[in-house]
């Protein structure tokens, strides 16, 4: 396990008894039993200025967040998996304009919905192929069966497209959804979606290795993230945390999954969006490894010439995912925010009212983690914890950054 050192708020230009608002903050959800457990780093420069871990990893077995602590990162996955990506298209394997037909001929003569019910759909032919681009911005037409926005999201639910409950491994999966509609034309708006597991299969299918296997000798080896893997191995069950679901009917979250007999002790694919068991020490080295442009210990991952045009809005004409997007929080969550290859990135934080950097790249998980990394300011934060739905407390996000940015003294 990585050794995690803190270093004086001071010495990294922040104003000590400022910052300590993030861990009274972060604290404050574990004491008013909204959450069972959290863990909060912030980093600056480099180094640690602030760690602050409370409550339960383990309610129930009476096991406390500690530092090897083993979470599910579900969608933190997803920068992951696009850095994969963007590796092979610097190895000149693939083209952001290539058509996902190229790679997957089964997505090459998709249907779009227009009408109609989930058990009789009307539907046109995609008026362009789904390009690497489109998955990477989630702007192809897919979409999750958990959410409950769209007909189509109803038919991934009938068809058993659940990404948390699925077995016959990755190839399986994707060829699977193939065989399903579009919520939109390609390229026409954004919605959030499984675009990210099929980047994982094209991984796969372009490197000739699984995509298990790519991450470990490519991303997760280099950069030193030795607890981070598809899945918990019975010897470290221990470390692995429970996942609480909210309950409106109770006064704090109820069990949804125990580390005993947790699926993601033995999952039926690797799900190069969501699928990704991590620590806080291993999640921090990847958020350092992007500030640092794509080095990690003196090794080369990512080239930052490509770490920037990730961390660029590429939605059309530079517009917001809330101008372009199907609402995934609440309204104008979003405003000032659009998104780059695998990130959402502030465009203008006087747009969003929000206490960001133009510039940040960010994103969370269904079990309300989350994390950013601010090039300007040379900052990354990440906050854990392990509870659904994401959406549960979202303002934390915004709230978070503010705590930290407040505390810039320099």
């Amino acid at each position: 396990m990585t050794q995690i050192t803190v270093t004086p708020p001071a010495e990294l230009g922040f104003d000590p008894d400022r910052l300590d608002r993030v861990e009274a903050f972060a604290r404050r959800f574990v004491d008013d039993d909204l959450m069972v457990g959290t863990d909060v780093l912030v980093a600056r420069r480099g180094k640690v200025a602030l760690r602050s871990m409370a409550g339960f990893a383990d309610r129930e077995a009476g096991t406390p967040v500690a530092d090897d602590t083993l979470w599910r990162f579900y969608s933190m996955t997803k920068p992951i998996t696009s850095v994969a990506v963007m590796q092979l298209a610097e190895a000149g394997k693939l083209r952001l304009r290539d058509p996902l037909s190229r790679f997957l001929p089964s997505f090459g003569s998709m249907e779009v919905f227009v009408g109609g019910t989930a058990d009789d759909p009307e539907t046109v032919p995609a008026e362009r192929p789904i390009t690497i681009a489109h998955l990477l911005t989630h702007t192809a037409g897919l979409t999750y069966s958990f959410l409950q926005q769209h007909t189509v999201d109803e038919i991934y639910r009938n068809s058993g497209m659940d990404v948390l409950n699925f077995s016959g491994g990755l190839e399986t999966v994707i060829e699977s959804l193939a065989g399903l509609p579009l919520r939109h034309q390609p390229g026409s708006r954004w919605s959030y979606s499984m675009a990210t597991d099929v980047l994982g299969r094209v991984v796969e299918v372009v490197s000739g290795m699984s995509l298990a296997d790519y991450l470990q000798c490519n991303i997760l080896d280099p950069v030193g993230m030795p607890d981070t893997s598809f899945g918990v191995a019975d010897g470290n069950i221990d470390r692995f945390a429970a996942c609480y679901a909210l309950n409106p009917g109770a006064l704090a979250p109820e069990l949804l999954d125990a580390p005993a007999t947790s699926a993601f002790r033995s999952p039926g694919w690797s799900s190069g969006g969501g699928g990704l068991v991590s620590t806080m020490a291993d999640y921090h080295r990847f958020c350092q490894m992007l500030l640092a442009g794509g080095m990690s210990d003196g090794g080369r991952i990512i080239g930052p010439r490509t770490l920037d045009l990730m961390m660029r809005n590429h939605l059309p004409g530079g517009v917001d995912l809330t101008a372009y997007g199907d609402p995934l929080y609440h309204e104008g969550f979003f405003d000032g925010v659009g998104f780059g290859l695998g990130f959402a990135v502030v465009d203008d934080a006087v747009a969003g009212r929000v206490h960001a950097t133009e510039g940040e790249c960010s994103w969370g998980g269904l079990a309300s983690t989350a994390f950013w990394v601010d090039p300007v300011e040379e900052i990354s934060a990440v906050f854990l914890t392990q509870l659904v739905p994401s959406g549960t407390h979202i303002s934390l996000r915004w709230d978070l950054r503010t705590l930290v940015n407040q505390a810039i003294a320099d």
